[in-house]
């Protein structure tokens, strides 16, 4: 099974991605990751990456595409999450492209849908160890100890810069511009599905089981 998980910044999309790769086998592509691995693989692609991120310079739709169909060639496991990718229409027609190109379907693409001063709270509030990863929340999720990692142990906590009420309202306004086009486009190909990204985590990973499913969820009875 492939699929999209689409919503703004801070939804929560990588949160579920993960559960999904531990609950299903599937296999997340982020294309922020897969840039920084392809920049470190010292093949053709590679190389071509790293030339032009270190030149400050945009990897263009074309590079993203070529990296994704090396991902595409190796084992799938349970299926493919594309996490960040696509952005715009532009990016859905040539994965569109590239999966039919490769004999493979796109199965489901589940929106998260949030309120933007309620994603603004939990934006602001998150922070991670930067040792393991694990998230946590000011509020809805703090570390039995404080300042110190549930999962590994390290007094490491981490905020991102950029997870500001300032910074945040920029990300979503870049995000109703280019990337919220996708939810009409899919729709119309009756892919989409939509969960509410804000209800609590395991809540919500109960929704995109039932979307994945086959299930009726938000918008979609």
């Amino acid at each position: 099974m492939n699929i999209i998980l689409l919503g703004p910044p801070g939804a929560g999309k990588g949160t579920q991605a993960r559960k999904l790769v531990d609950e299903r086998g599937m296999i997340q592509l982020s294309t922020g990751d897969m840039l920084r691995e392809a920049k470190t693989s010292g093949t053709e692609m590679g190389l071509k990456v790293a030339a032009i991120m270190d030149a400050g310079e945009l990897v263009t739709d074309e590079i993203v595409i070529g990296l994704i169909e090396e991902k595409l060639q190796g084992d799938n496991g349970g299926g493919f999450i594309f996490d960040g990718f696509p952005r715009t229409l532009a990016q859905a027609d040539a994965l569109g492209d590239l999966l039919k190109r490769n004999g493979q379907t796109l199965d489901c693409v589940v929106e998260m849908q949030v309120d933007d001063n309620a994603l603004v709270g939990r934006i602001t509030g998150r922070y991670t160890c930067g040792s393991c990863g694990e998230g946590y929340h000011d509020v809805t999720k703090v570390p039995a100890v404080e300042g110190k990692c549930d999962n590994c142990g390290e007094s490491n906590m981490q905020r991102r810069a950029d997870d500001n009420e300032d910074s945040l309202r920029t990300r979503l306004m870049e995000y109703y511009k280019k990337t919220s086009p996708l939810i009409g486009y899919y729709y119309a190909k009756d892919d989409l599905k939509s969960v509410d990204g804000l209800a609590a985590i395991d809540d919500v990973a109960g929704s995109i089981t039932a979307a994945l499913n086959g299930g009726d969820i938000i918008g979609n009875g």
